[in-house]
């Protein structure tokens, strides 16, 4: 199975492509995942994210649209995989239709987790990421034993310079802007799926592989 997974930003793409990714043993691929291990690494592709991320824009697509043809070519993604966080403007899903053509395939099925701006807002501002080990709590769902110490390694929490509530609002406007008409985009081509987000993790995953027929 071949699958978009996409929602504003905190809308638990990421956390709902893991359990897919498990539940159907096909590869969860995350671009941002890639640029955060470039920008630890302090790569040049990781300095130039690093500049549209901390201000909440999106990374070009010259710099994103290189890095997934490469990752679609590799052996694991033969019997599917789920992408997170690519495409995410009508450009690169039309560079990504060319490709999967060029491959012998398609996306089967494209699945928009919705979350009003207003809970976004809520769960990204919260957010409080270990600096030793990277485990994420939150400050209202899941909070730290120890206000600002990680309860796994003692690490000092921080709130990520993406997550302050004027970037968060820009990133907002920027997905409202560049990103939704991708759901007209593929709802024309007959594989969207919409899926509310607003509950807990265990009903949107609940709702997501009922409506994949994977329960």
């Amino acid at each position: 199975m071949r699958l978009i997974l996409m929602g504003a930003p905190g809308a638990g793409k990421g956390t709902q492509a893991a359990m897919l990714a498990e539940k159907l043993n096909i590869p969860h691929i995350s671009t941002g995942d890639i640029f955060r291990s470039n920008i630890k690494k302090g790569t040049d592709l990781g300095r130039k994210a690093k500049e549209y991320i901390d201000r909440g824009a999106l990374v070009p697509d010259e710099v994103t649209a290189g890095i997934v043809r490469d990752r679609l070519e590799q052996p694991d993604c033969a019997s599917g995989f789920i992408l997170d966080g690519f495409p995410r403007t009508i450009p690169q899903a039309e560079y990504l239709d060319r490709v999967l053509k060029e491959m012998g395939t398609e996306v089967d099925f494209v699945i928009d987790i919705y979350v009003s701006d207003k809970e976004i807002i809520k769960r990204l501002t919260g957010r409080r990421i270990c600096q030793a080990c990277g485990t994420t709590f939150h400050m209202l769902y899941s909070p730290p034993q120890n206000e600002g110490k990680c309860d796994n390694c003692g690490g000092r929490l921080i709130r990520r310079a993406d997550d302050d509530e004027e970037t968060v609002s820009k990133r907002l406007e920027t997905y409202h802007r560049q990103t939704e008409p991708l759901i007209e985009h593929y709802e024309r081509k007959g594989k969207l799926i919409r899926v509310n987000g607003e509950g807990s993790i265990g009903d949107t995953s609940r709702e997501l592989l009922k409506v994949l027929g994977a329960e």
